[in-house]
C-alpha cells in the first residue's frame, strides 16, 4: 500500500504548503493548519466545517477562519514556562528553590520539597487537579484549583513524572509572587504587547461556533487559560526561534527533552525522530494541548526554522505519536518538512 505522503508529493509536487493542505484534506482534518518557512507563513487554512456534517454530495467550503479565536489549552504551559525562563535568567527565579521560597502561603503537604523546576517539569508529585471528575474546572464550580493543588500528594517531590495542572496553576502564583503583577499582566508585558498578538486573552471572550464543551476555562489559570488565533501562537512560536523571547542558554534549558520521562522539557517537549522523506532524523519542539473538545498541536523544528500548527474542535482526531512514525502528526510534518516523495 502507498503510504498518504507518498500519493500526495506524486500528485500535488514538491512544495510543502501544498503537500501538508493535501494531507490534511486527504486526511479528513477538521479544523485549521499554519506552516511556516524560513520565518514566513506559507500555508493558514481551514478544513472541514465547525458543525460535523452527515452528508456532504460536494466538498463544503470551510466555514474555519484564520481571524477564530481557540482555547490554547495546555500550549498556555508552554508560554508560561518561557515567561518563568525569562526571570531565571534576569536572577530572580531559581530553578532549584523551594517555591516557599516565593509563595510561603501555598500549604500544601510536600511544598517546602518542591522545587520551581519540579513544577515546570511535572516532577512535583502534587494531586491530580482532575479529581472529582474535574470538578474544579466546571462552569460555576465552587472549588478552586488552588484548593485541590494543596491537598494530598500523589507521589513526593522529584520521585515520578506525572503531567498535570496543578503543576502550571501553582507555577503561575510563583510567577504572580516573584513579580508582584497578576499573570495576566506578565503575560501581556512580557509576550502579548512585544510581539504585537492583538488576539490573545486569559479566558476572554471566544469565538462561538466551534463546538467546544462548556468549561470553567479560566481557572486552569496559568495551565491552560489563554485563547487566541493561530497567527497570534505563530508569532509566539516564531520569536521563540529568533531568540526574541529568551537569551540561548535560558532557551537551551526550556527545551532540555529528558529521556527518563519521555523526552518532557520545561512546558514542552523535545526530541529528534525520524520523519518520512527526509534524509535525518529532524528535532522536534512539540507542545500539545486539549479542553473540553478542542485539541492544538504545536511543533516547532528550530534548527529548520518550520513552524507547524493544527488546531481542531474534534476530541476524536487522531494525531498520533511521531516517535511510531505513523498518524496525522507524523504525515503533516513529513509533508512540511521533508522532500516529496514519489510514488
Amino acid at each position: 500500500m502507498i503510504p498518504l505522503i507518498a500519493m500526495i508529493a506524486a500528485f500535488y509536487g514538491p512544495e510543502p504548503a501544498g503537500r501538508v493542505a493535501e494531507t490534511a484534506d486527504f486526511g479528513g482534518f477538521a479544523g485549521i493548519v499554519l506552516l511556516s518557512e524560513g520565518g514566513k507563513v506559507t500555508l493558514e487554512k481551514g478544513f472541514g466545517t465547525k458543525v460535523p456534517q452527515r452528508m456532504v454530495r460536494a466538498r463544503t467550503p470551510s466555514d474555519f477562519l484564520p481571524a477564530d479565536n481557540w482555547r490554547w489549552a495546555s500550549v498556555t504551559k508552554q508560554i508560561t514556562a518561557t515567561i518563568a525562563m525569562q526571570d531565571v535568567a534576569a536572577g530572580r527565579l531559581d530553578l532549584e528553590a523551594p517555591i516557599t521560597r516565593y509563595l510561603p502561603a501555598f500549604k500544601g503537604p510536600t511544598a517546602k520539597q518542591i522545587t520551581v523546576g519540579m513544577l515546570l517539569g511535572h516532577t512535583s508529585g502534587l494531586p491530580d487537579s482532575n479529581a472529582n471528575n474535574g470538578a474544579a474546572f466546571r462552569p460555576g464550580a465552587r472549588v478552586l484549583p488552588e484548593t485541590v493543588c494543596a491537598g494530598a500528594v500523589r507521589d513526593q517531590p522529584g520521585k515520578s513524572f506525572n503531567y498535570d495542572n496543578c503543576d502550571y496553576i501553582i507555577a503561575g502564583r510563583v510567577l504572580e509572587a516573584v513579580n508582584r503583577k497578576p499573570y495576566a499582566q506578565l503575560l501581556t508585558e512580557r509576550i502579548i504587547r512585544p510581539l504585537g498578538m492583538t488576539s490573545v486573552r486569559i479566558a476572554g471572550p471566544h469565538v462561538a461556533g466551534l463546538g467546544e464543551a462548556p468549561v470553567n476555562l479560566a481557572a486552569y489559570g496559568a495551565a491552560g487559560a489563554i485563547t487566541g488565533t493561530v497567527r497570534d501562537l505563530w508569532r509566539f512560536d516564531q520569536a521563540l526561534i529568533n531568540g526574541k523571547l529568551l537569551p540561548a542558554a535560558a532557551r537551551a534549558k526550556m527545551w532540555e527533552g529528558r529521556p527518563q520521562y519521555g523526552y518532557a522539557a520545561l512546558g514542552q517537549w523535545a526530541y529528534t525522530v525520524p520523519l518520512r522523506g527526509c534524509d535525518s532524523a529532524q528535532r522536534i519542539i512539540e507542545r500539545r494541548g486539549a479542553i473540553g473538545g478542542v485539541q492544538v498541536r504545536n511543533y516547532i523544528l528550530p534548527e529548520r526554522n518550520i513552524v507547524l500548527i493544527a488546531m481542531t474542535n474534534r476530541d476524536d482526531t487522531e494525531f498520533g505519536e511521531l516517535w511510531q512514525g505513523k498518524g496525522l502528526g507524523h504525515d503533516l510534518l513529513s509533508a512540511a518538512a521533508c522532500k516529496a516523495i514519489d510514488a
